[in-house]
């Protein structure tokens, strides 16, 4: 799958765009183990496994910049100790991978009392590069990201929900690709063009994630696109078709 020069990266939860060396990552959800403890669940703990991993990617493809679309905190309002010291902590280490852009998501709220001078902050309405938006997605954004040629959304954490002959059912984590319904479109954003959507999965494989074969996409991107038929691929590459034809 591409969104050229958009490119996922082969069984990984984060994508590169090539011309510019820009790697982007959504949904950290730093932090969410405490509250998966506070509902009797008592994960191993995957915090520094999973930022470990992030800067071996980082380390791997050398980029000039990171986009980090949303959600790097996880609790709201107040967040835990461990969870500010690791938050703390990533974002300190992060900018020695090159220039961090951070788009707010619906649990940063106060990150900015855990962020370096040296990231950037957008607002949860979005940011633009080379006619690419980056939103989080739970918000609408500001018109300007509408007329881009393409954006990249991160919040709703997209699964695909597989049935096998025996009515098990199975989730498995997948980006989905695609266009927005012109006239809905049309009459939230008057002056958009027609830009493809690309929906990239959360990069904390604890956090589950919306089966979008039964639930479509969260937050209001899901009131203007046209689910049904959307591309849908698996993090190996596999192409599973179209949402509709996913039983």
């Amino acid at each position: 799958m591409e969104l050229s020069p958009i490119q996922p990266l082969l069984n990984e939860p984060a994508l590169i765009i090539k011309n510019r060396k820009i790697l982007v990552f959504a949904d950290l959800h730093i932090g969410i183990e405490s509250e998966l403890r506070g509902k009797g669940i008592n994960p191993v703990a995957q915090t520094k496994k999973m930022i470990d991993h992030l800067f071996v990617i980082c380390e791997e493809h050398k980029p000039h910049e990171i986009v980090l679309l949303g959600d790097i905190k996880h609790n709201i309002p107040s967040s835990t100790i461990t969870e500010r010291r690791d938050v703390k902590f990533f974002l300190e280490k992060i900018v020695d991978y090159g220039k961090i852009h951070l788009v707010l998501g619906n649990h940063d709220g106060n990150i900015q009392k855990l962020t370096p001078n040296e990231i950037i902050v957008h607002p949860s309405d979005g940011f633009i590069i080379d006619n690419t938006g980056f939103v989080h997605g739970h918000r609408w954004p500001k018109d300007e990201i509408m007329q881009c040629e393409q954006i990249i959304i991160g919040h709703t954490h997209p699964t695909i929900m597989l049935t096998d002959r025996l009515n098990h059912k199975t989730f498995e984590s997948c980006w989905l690709k695609g266009d927005f319904i012109k006239d809905r479109l049309k009459d939230k954003f008057p002056n958009a063009k027609n830009p493809k959507v690309l929906v990239i999965p959360a990069f904390n494989p604890l956090c589950g994630g919306i089966a979008i074969n039964t639930e479509g996409i969260n937050g209001p991107f899901g009131k203007i696109t046209n689910v049904e038929n959307m591309e849908v691929y698996l993090l190996d590459g596999t192409a599973m078709g179209v949402v509709k034809d996913i039983p």
